[in-house]
């Protein structure tokens, strides 16, 4: 087996929730609970199927964004691994909705941080084995970076 990292394309502002699913249905079932979301959120989605004719599937209401999520999935090419792009949203108020798709096996990540996909590949396919999610940590929070990210979540509207 080769193991090698993807660099995942976006631009800073989007952010990305990357999975792992079983079925067709999955492109159609991901849109309907984002579209469901959010009357502002923008969103593409591609999925790899991973038998049959094995096309990379997709859908979204924003047409780069499908455009950029079919890139990305193309670049990974594992089989029923889908990427979500989302703008004017975050991951933390689709994800349970995500997670509760019938066909998601589960997330590997959701970020708007850089992220690499390591990816390994045999004579069958490929298959995502985990991902880079941003940089490793420098050091400890004190009582200045507590009181930072607690007006942070204040200001996001997360806290009260």
């Amino acid at each position: 087996m080769e193991i090698r990292t993807v660099q995942f394309e976006k631009p800073e502002e989007l952010n990305l929730i990357l999975g792992q699913s079983h079925f067709i249905k999955t492109i159609e079932d991901l849109h309907e609970v984002l579209v469901g979301a959010s009357p502002t959120l923008k969103f593409g989605v591609a999925f790899c199927e991973s038998s049959g004719p094995r096309l990379v599937r997709k859908s979204g209401n924003d047409p780069e964004l499908v455009e950029l999520a079919v890139r990305n999935a193309l670049s990974i090419g594992a089989g029923h691994a889908f990427v979500i792009l989302l703008k004017d949203g975050f991951p933390i108020n689709v994800l349970n909705a995500v997670k509760a798709v019938p066909e998601v096996c589960g997330i590997y990540c959701a970020t708007a941080n850089p992220v690499e996909v390591v990816v390994g590949e045999s004579e069958q396919g490929r298959a995502i084995l985990g991902v880079v999610d941003g940089g490793s940590p420098l050091g400890v929070e004190d009582d200045e970076d507590i009181a930072s990210r607690k007006e942070l979540l204040r200001r996001f509207g997360y806290k009260l």
